[in-house]
Order: C-alpha cells, then sequence, then structure tokens
C-alpha cells in the first residue's frame, strides 16, 4: 500500500556516507522537527537521475532553503558508497544529503518501489519527490513516466513549498 498525504512517514534505516564510512540515518531523527523535501529515483549514474533529477534540486537549493526548506534528500536503492560517489560527481556536497536504501527497506514501507529485474536492476524505487513537515507527509509527487523528472523535480517542488 502506497503511502498517502497525512500519514507520518515510517521508520527506517537509511545510509548516508560521512568521514568515518557508512553511518546509518534513521528517518524518525532525519525528519523530526523539520521540513523536508525527499526525492527518489531508480538509481545513480542513471541518465534521467543524473541529466536532470539530480540537477534541479542542486541548482534549486538555495531557493528552497529561502522558502523554509531546512533538507534536501536524495534516496535511491544503492548503498551509500555509491551514493557518495554519485553526489560528488554532480556537486551535491553541502546542497543535498545522498541517503542509500540499499536493501529497499523504506522504499518498501511507502510502497513506493518496483521490479527492475527486467533490466537488469532488481528491486528498485519509483521515481518521486515529497514534502514533508515533522515527519508528516505533506505532499507526494510521483512520475507517470520514470523517464521524466517533471512533477517530482525541484521546479515543481518550488511551487509547493
Amino acid at each position: 500500500m502506497t503511502i498517502k498525504v497525512g500519514d507520518k512517514l515510517p521508520d527506517a534505516t537509511l545510509m548516508h556516507m560521512t568521514d568515518k564510512g557508512p553511518t546509518p540515518v534513521k528517518t524518525s531523527e532525519l525528519f523530526a522537527g523539520k521540513k523536508v523535501v525527499l526525492f527518489a529515483l531508480p538509481g545513480a549514474f542513471t541518465p534521467t537521475c543524473s541529466n536532470q533529477h539530480l540537477p534541479g534540486f542542486v541548482q534549486k537549493a538555495g531557493d528552497l532553503g529561502s522558502k523554509g526548506v531546512d533538507l534536501i534528500a536524495c534516496l535511491s536503492v544503492n548503498d551509500a558508497f555509491v551514493m557518495d560517489a554519485w553526489g560528488k560527481s554532480q556537486g551535491a556536497d553541502d546542497k543535498v544529503l545522498m541517503l542509500g536504501d540499499g536493501n529497499g527497506d523504506f522504499t518498501e514501507a511507502v510502497g513506493l518501489g518496483f521490479d527492475g529485474s527486467g533490466f537488469g536492476m532488481g528491486t528498485r524505487s519509483l521515481r518521486y519527490s515529497m514534502l514533508i513537515e515533522d515527519g508528516v507527509l505533506k505532499s507526494l509527487n510521483q512520475e507517470e513516466n520514470p523517464g521524466e523528472a517533471k512533477v517530482s523535480g525541484a521546479d515543481h517542488m518550488l511551487t509547493l513549498v
């Protein structure tokens, strides 16, 4: 079942790369008391993700921050090493927190995964963005066409915050 607007985000452990290596991040702590834009995508280094989705949020991070967004986070069913390397290659640095959902636990809990095994990708996340306030889902923007980053992109999110 897919999460709905008004629902509390499920508690899950994601991974983020730090100077000490992969570090667990609990969603309950990450979202608590903050206005968060979370966007998810099928895979790091894939064409639409690298050419449109992540770059849009990197470029619009300042605009989102000026509208009260405390944190922008990118999530994919990849490990923290891959997410870190991809973030560095895209200049995400301190603009977008790169989170690995390596086992797909969060993706499964919110009901936004798909079986990409036909493409050699295994279980992956659908392309979407969320506006989260203090752990509660305020907006869910899921792409109908996974090759586009329109309703899940930064420009659309700017109209919602």
